[in-house]
């Protein structure tokens, strides 16, 4: 069994929910999936399916008041028009869906739009629509999210806060005995290297080599990377694995999950989402704090100290740099800041 094994679980299971949503969506969209199929991850094209649902519902409801969202039919999307486009995207500010009431920001717009835009371009290049509207609407425009990060002195005491529990409840703390060792090694390696939480998840013990200080770990899109951590993060790893060495109820596996939940099962993606909130808010209560901010925080933390943006975007596994650019969007603030005395309004007197 290799590496990527979590991987290969958790597609198979986004593979069966897309077979559950299908159904939900007019029968022509089984072209279209199967279509992009081959250039497309299982994960992305269960994102087309939650988008497509509230895109037909809102045709249903609104387009074509006579027919549920299964009954629209191919002939039916050369009648949408840009300006259904535009009033669907104005729809997402607030909306229902079943019996929530929800709504999307700039971003969640412009992602369904991508994918209208995907399902449109499409069929019309198979030559099965006669237009494509969608490619006349302007992707909604984004404004810049406050990044959110650790500086300084935060960034050890969310450590310690992991190492030494102190401002957990009563009942917290009796957890987090069993728990410490583990959690510290996680947000050590979050912080000493600025993997997903994707990527940290779907460790083995297999992955990690403390010869050269190195781990392998699967990319988006299912590639694989060597990365390399510091003599910090060794020892917070070391630890880890020496607990689960001497513990006799931790499961034989090949390849063995790297962390464990409390039931000796593979961590989920929620739980460690659960973890760095739960340290967070003792350690940071101003800042909400997410596995995410913590990759920004290294990201940010690299690029001071190598100065190259491109080394940055190499190491957090960006294919475009203009994406590494989001974590480091506070030395732009660094470097006004180094110039604010540059300029001088008075000349000094001379001797």
């Amino acid at each position: 069994m290799k590496n990527g094994d979590y991987y290969q679980e958790r597609n198979l299971r986004n593979l069966d929910r897309i077979d559950e949503l299908i159904k939900e969506l007019p029968p022509f969209c089984e072209d279209f999936f199967r279509g992009v199929s081959m250039h497309t991850s299982p994960l992305t094209r269960l994102n087309y399916c939650y988008d497509l649902r509230i895109f037909f519902d809102f045709l249903s409801k609104n387009k074509f008041q006579r027919k549920s969202p299964l009954e629209i039919t191919l002939e039916d999307l050369d009648q949408v028009t840009d300006t259904d486009i535009e009033i669907f995207l104005s729809y997402l500010s607030n909306y229902r869906f079943g019996d929530r009431r929800l709504s999307c920001d700039e971003r969640a717009k412009a992602r369904k739009l991508s994918t209208v835009r995907s399902l449109f371009r499409y069929f019309f290049n198979k030559g099965l629509l006669e237009v494509n509207n969608t490619a006349k609407v302007s992707t909604p425009k984004m404004h810049e999210k406050e990044i959110i990060r650790l500086e300084g002195d935060e960034i050890p005491a969310l450590i310690e806060t992991a190492s030494d529990g102190v401002g957990l409840s009563s009942r917290a703390e009796a957890y987090h005995e069993k728990t410490k060792v583990r959690d510290t090694a996680i947000i050590t390696l979050l912080l000493g290297t600025g993997i997903r939480i994707s990527e940290l998840v779907g460790l083995n013990n297999e992955s990690i080599d403390f010869t050269n200080n190195s781990f392998v770990v699967t990319r988006k899109g299912g590639n694989q990377a060597i990365l390399y951590f510091s003599d910090e993060v060794a020892e917070a790893l070391a630890a880890y694995l020496a607990q689960k060495e001497e513990d006799p109820r931790v499961p034989d596996l090949k390849p063995s999950p790297l962390f464990l939940s409390m039931q000796y099962k593979r961590i989920t993606v929620r739980a460690v989402e659960n973890l760095v909130k739960k340290y967070a808010k003792i350690a940071t209560p101003l800042k909400k704090i997410t596995p995410h901010k913590l990759r920004s925080t290294y990201g940010t933390a690299l690029y001071r100290e190598t100065g190259d943006i491109y080394i940055v975007a190499d190491v957090l596994g960006h294919k475009d740099v203009n994406t590494t650019r989001k974590h480091y969007a506070a030395i732009t603030e660094d470097h006004r800041r180094s110039v604010a005395d540059a300029v001088k309004l008075h000349k000094k007197d001379d001797d």
